[in-house]
């Protein structure tokens, strides 16, 4: 590999996580309470995490989208790790239902 492939690399990882990071300060600040108080009711058991997971990506059409979404919402404390978990398990369902589909 070439030096430029290498810089190439690194620079595109440093302009992810910088959109990550502007992300999550941009939902920390607009979100506030209001969309906590939402996704923790749309998340509350598994089932409906699943299902939000699979309703979003049929959605978006992007289960990879989706995932960023939920790291930023992480990052902003807006949800927490488990119930990301089973939202991007809902996700992955959601991406095999839509390439059956389709």
């Amino acid at each position: 590999m070439e030096i430029s492939n290498w810089l190439s690399l690194a620079g595109g990882l440093a302009l992810f996580l910088f959109g990550m990071t502007v992300l999550s300060d941009s939902l920390e600040e607009a979100a506030g309470s209001k969309l906590k108080d939402i996704l923790e009711k749309l998340t509350n058991s598994k089932l409906k995490a699943v299902l939000v997971g699979i309703g979003v990506t049929a959605a978006l059409q992007s289960s990879s989208a989706m995932t960023v979404m939920l790291i930023g919402f992480m990052n902003a404390g807006l949800m927490n790790l488990q119930r990301c978990i089973w939202v991007v398990m809902g996700s992955n369902i959601g991406r095999l239902l839509c390439s059956l589909v389709l």
